[in-house]
C-alpha cells in the first residue's frame, strides 16, 4: 500500500538555491569553453518568464503586473516589447 502523495512532502528549494544549481550545471556543460555575458543571459532567461507569469496571474493587467514586479508601467511595457510580449 503506497502512502498518500502529501504524507512525505519534499521541501521546495529556494529560488536562490535553484539558480545556483542551474549555474553549476551550466558551467559544467561548458567544459573547456569560457563563459561570457553571463549576467545578461541570466537576466533574459529569468525576466521574460517572470513577466509572462505575472501577466497571466493578473489577466494581462499591466498596471497590476508592474506593481507586483515593483517596476514602473512604462518600464514593463519596454520589457514586454523587448521580449515580444506585445
Amino acid at each position: 500500500m503506497t502512502p498518500p502523495a502529501d504524507s512525505n512532502p519534499v521541501e521546495p528549494r529556494s529560488l536562490s538555491e535553484q539558480v545556483t544549481q542551474t549555474l553549476d550545471r551550466y558551467f559544467d556543460s561548458l567544459q573547456e569553453q569560457q563563459a561570457s555575458d553571463l549576467y545578461e543571459m541570466v537576466i533574459q532567461q529569468v525576466e521574460k518568464p517572470m513577466i509572462e507569469f505575472v501577466l497571466t496571474k493578473t489577466d494581462n493587467n499591466q498596471t497590476q503586473t508592474a506593481q507586483i514586479l515593483g517596476i514602473n508601467r512604462n518600464t514593463l511595457r519596454k520589457k514586454m516589447q523587448k521580449y515580444q510580449l506585445i
